[in-house]
């Protein structure tokens, strides 16, 4: 277990933390985390991985960087206004730890990729911004056995929970067993969403992340954490496993991967 002096000057407020120590940050050093977004979820998620020094962060997204994106997704300036999400992502998470490896996938997730990526990775972090997505990586996840932390926003009220099946906790479909019909949510665009909630809920998973790495505090794997920004209110529910989850119950109905087509960018 060896640092570097730079490394460990830049990580000495968090190795005298006890929870954390030598170990820890040698763990979060060798940890592999996989992205999924590089918008208003995923850009403090990188960040905050990248600052605390998770060695290895995936990012994928299919998307180019638009002016409209900057009231909320912070991983872009204004001179990156039409490049690739996750180029623009790999500079600035570059600049602020160059000992991290950043892995980019300038593509969007789906059924036929979703496989290969996670075997790279040991957890996942949602920041996707449509309902089709957070179904394939809840499913995904289950079927590779990846801890999963999932996080959405919508307005001024944002959602995390971690997802973690594979150790006996509910998976995102025990609380959500179907997306929403098309239609029913309205689009982003028009009903809006305040940028710093993005901040607030992307910051929390990977507050989440870097405590199932440390392997420390408490999970939230049966819980659903809820935030309102106007309140600024938080409630923890008991999220409870399903025994009818078609996924992860007693009798599944899910078997391999589905695609669902519910868009709502944020």
């Amino acid at each position: 277990m060896e640092f570097t002096e730079s490394e460990l000057e830049r990580y000495s407020r968090q190795i005298i933390l006890k929870e954390v120590g030598g170990r820890g940050q040698y763990a979060l050093k060798r940890a592999r985390a996989l992205v999924v977004g590089a918008g208003g979820l995923g850009s403090p998620i990188a960040m905050y991985l990248g600052a605390a020094g998770v060695g290895t962060i995936g990012l994928i997204d299919g998307d180019a960087v638009d002016l409209s994106n900057l009231q909320r997704q912070v991983l872009h300036t204004t001179p990156h206004v039409g490049m690739p999400k996750v180029e623009s992502g790999r500079q600035l998470l570059e600049a602020l730890n160059p000992d991290v490896r950043v892995t980019t996938y300038q593509e969007p997730l789906d059924a036929g990729n979703i496989m290969t990526l996670l075997p790279d990775y040991d957890l996942v972090l949602d920041g996707s911004d449509n309902f089709g997505t957070r179904f394939l990586v809840n499913d995904a996840c289950f079927f590779a056995r990846k801890t999963l932390i999932s996080g959405s926003i919508f307005r001024f009220e944002g959602q995390l929970a971690t997802i973690k099946p594979h150790e006996g906790h509910p998976c995102y479909r025990c609380l959500y067993p179907e997306p929403p019909p098309a239609g029913l949510v309205p689009n982003c665009q028009e009903a809006g969403v305040l940028g710093v909630l993005a901040g607030t809920i992307g910051v929390l998973q990977a507050n989440e992340a870097i405590k199932e790495i440390l392997k420390t505090g408490e999970t939230l794997a049966n819980h659903l954490l809820i935030y309102d920004a106007l309140d600024m209110t938080f409630r923890k529910v008991r999220r409870p496993k399903d025994p009818r989850c078609p996924l992860c119950g007693t009798a599944p109905t899910i078997t391999a991967l589905e695609e669902h087509h519910v868009s709502c960018r944020l």
